[in-house]
């Protein structure tokens, strides 16, 4: 089954995001179950990213920027600014705390912001894992060609190459660069993926998408993608889940039964803040 997907606006305050997941037609692809667009925007000086530490539980966040920056801080002790290239790999399991904001050098100039929030939803038997995080720099990560096209692999693996973000089910997220009309390989496999340009257009079976467009490919489907003109193009995915997973705010859980803790445990204080940082953002509708 290939599919459209339409994206929404959400408003985070002093930006809007496209927000494509989790969608009315399509919860999750493979185990992403989160996918925000933020910007392009430009920023004047003391305007910006400034999100107050809040909760995770049963999911892993990865950050990819194209232009600006982000500095992360968490409940176990990581501060981290994230530059272009870079990939923030967060995993909350049973549960951790962060904020995401600016640098004050940052924060204080005119700057601008282009980038992609995922989540990843952890696997049945590792929701309650305990939390990390790791931060891996550009040049860390596999950049190959694939079928003449050049392909920049941030997570998972795919076509021969893996990434040294630490992963736990059967995944890839990839960052294409083509020019007019080359095809736009899919790792297959039995995974189903999500392709979303991020500049320029791209047709699948002969149907042309654009800018800021979302298409799902089914596990068994091998539809022809190519490029129309000069593409940047984010293709993610892996294998599918077995087992429904509910979201609510910030949680991701296999049972509405844990979300309802995780409410109560935010609500309460029993999370772990973090060191220095006396804010947080209040529980929904409380």
């Amino acid at each position: 089954m290939v599919k459209y997907l339409n994206a929404k606006e959400a408003d985070l305050g002093e930006f809007t995001v496209r927000r494509v997941l989790p969608h009315r037609d399509r919860r999750m692809v493979g185990p992403f179950i989160f996918f925000d667009h933020m910007g392009p925007v430009t920023f004047q000086p003391g305007q910006g990213v400034n999100v107050r530490p809040h909760p995770h539980i049963g999911l892993a966040t990865v950050t990819y920027l194209f232009e600006g920056s982000i500095f992360h801080r968490d409940s176990l002790g990581h501060a981290q600014e994230i530059r272009p290239g870079d990939i923030n790999w967060m995993v909350a399991g049973r549960g951790i705390v962060h904020s995401e904001r600016e640098t004050e050098a940052v924060h204080n100039a005119e700057h601008r912001l282009n980038g992609l929030q995922l989540w990843i939803a952890l696997p049945d038997g590792q929701e309650e894992m305990d939390p990390s995080f790791s931060h891996h720099a550009a040049e860390s990560l596999p950049v190959f060609d694939v079928e003449g096209v050049q392909c920049r692999l941030m997570v998972g693996e795919a076509f021969g190459h893996s990434s040294p973000v630490p992963v736990y089910s059967p995944m890839f997220y990839m960052d294409f660069t083509a020019g007019d009309g080359q095809a736009i390989p899919l790792p297959g496999g039995g995974m189903e993926a999500g392709l979303y340009s991020l500049s320029g257009r791209f047709a699948v079976d002969g149907e042309t998408f654009g800018e800021n467009q979302f298409v799902y490919v089914g596990p068994d489907e091998s539809p022809v993608i190519r490029a129309e003109g000069d593409l940047r193009l984010a293709v993610l995915g892996g294998v599918p889940f077995e087992t429904r997973r509910h979201v609510w705010w910030n949680f991701v859980a296999s049972s509405k039964e844990r979300i309802e803790q995780a409410k109560a445990d935010w609500k309460e204080g029993r999370f772990d803040m973090i060191e220095g940082d006396d804010e947080f953002i209040p529980l929904p509708g409380k």
